[in-house]
């Protein structure tokens, strides 16, 4: 037996913690640049080299997590990002902080997929709603380190925040050891078969491609936010990164109304506003040279975003509940390919067109993510009709 509760809170902890990795490259990527003399390409092949660590992270969680449980795997995964956020604030050189970066984005893959599957696993209604609030923990990490580093920066170096912060993360990995985790689901076999078969399921896949786009966005926003208010809008790089900090306030806004809409429209409508309202601010930051203008448009992405993952993970693990750790590992290492994908390819333009030009790949995905939308509804209607009815 286990708690409830309190596995629930270890899982927003975790997702905190994931939170804090996932913004603090692209926090601390302008100065980075500065102090490498990096170009965009170079830069955004930093993005690239966490997104594939997250990749791997992804792939290898759900099968495991299936079959021996969560506590182990995740205890030791926390204890791996702290060590490389640490490693991050004292690299001296490009050859560490590469290496850093890619072993955590390794263990933030497998503590997003696992925190995740985790929530789905025990919240037997509403699983979208219980997924959005478990978000919420997602913005306030990825909130508090510009924000830190934005207020602090006058008092400390960025190495010696980024290394304060890292020490947040001992917090969850002591939690961890001390809770009974639910039971794994294929304690006794695992069939490689059945997961693999999972590959061929086409609406799985359609779930995967929406979260391509959906990563793609959030990474390329995320990592280049606040180099782009100090490229394109002239913001110093000390206080570029506090404009970054908006974006996942606004996210961390719309996911805490999330369970509230949720229990009022389907999921599908509520992802419908929300990436109508993503598209807004997209174009008001790219197409105004106003601090003010381009701000407000950076908060409606954040608040666009916020339904993606809660919504799209909420539909695979009530179609695929039996193997839901392997699902989620599928369509997150889809996900993630985005992630790799679109940060990069945005610094690719940018280096060539100016990051204006080159963010125009979040409209772009957006209108991807719309028309994914309407095909995975169709699957989904097909198959909850008795045979004969409809086309």
């Amino acid at each position: 037996m286990y708690n409830r509760k309190l596995v629930f809170t270890s899982a927003c902890l975790g997702m905190l913690i994931f939170g804090i990795m996932m913004t603090t490259l692209g926090a601390i990527l302008p100065a980075f640049i500065e102090k490498f003399g990096l170009n965009k390409i170079d830069a955004g092949s930093l993005l690239l080299l966490m997104s594939f660590g997250m990749m791997v992270g992804s792939l290898i969680f759900g099968p495991v997590v299936d079959r021996y449980g969560y506590k182990g795997f995740m205890a030791v995964c926390t204890a791996v990002i702290f060590i490389c956020l640490e490693g991050i604030a004292l690299a001296s050189n490009l050859m560490l902080l590469r290496a850093a970066i890619f072993f955590l984005g390794i263990a933030g893959g497998i503590i997003n997929g696992g925190t995740n599957a985790l929530v789905a696993d025990i919240s037997e209604e509403g699983r979208s709603a219980g997924l959005s609030l478990l978000g919420v923990f997602f913005g306030l990490g990825a909130f508090g380190v510009p924000f830190l580093l934005g207020t602090l920066q006058a008092l400390f170096s960025h190495a010696t925040i980024v290394a304060g912060i890292g020490f947040i993360v001992l917090v969850p990995f002591f939690f961890f050891l001390t809770l009974r985790f639910p039971k794994p689901k294929q304690a006794q076999e695992f069939s490689i078969t059945q997961g693999l078969g999972l590959v061929k399921e086409t609406t799985l896949i359609i779930f995967g491609l929406m979260l391509f786009f959906e990563s793609g966005m959030e990474i390329t926003m995320g990592g280049w936010s606040a180099t782009f208010f100090h490229e394109a809008l002239a913001v110093e790089s000390d206080n570029a990164v506090l404009f970054l900090s908006f974006y996942w306030l606004g996210m961390m806004c719309a996911r805490l109304m999330l369970g509230r809409l949720l229990k009022r429209l389907s999921p599908a409508t509520v992802l419908r506003i929300c990436l109508a309202t993503a598209f807004v601010g997209a174009l008001l930051m790219l197409f105004t040279y106003s601090q003010t203008v381009a701000t407000l448009g950076l908060i409606l992405v954040g608040v666009g975003f916020a339904a993606g993952f809660p919504v799209v993970l909420g539909y695979v693990s009530e179609q695929y509940a039996k193997l839901s750790g392997t699902a989620f590992s599928l369509v997150l290492v889809i996900a993630l390919m985005g992630g790799m994908t679109l940060p990069y390819l945005t610094g690719m333009l940018a280096n060539s067109f100016g990051l204006r030009a080159s963010l125009v790949i979040v409209p772009l995905s957006l209108v991807c993510m719309f028309f994914l939308l309407w095909l995975a509804q169709r699957r989904l209607k097909a198959k909850t009709m008795p045979e004969g009815v409809g086309a």
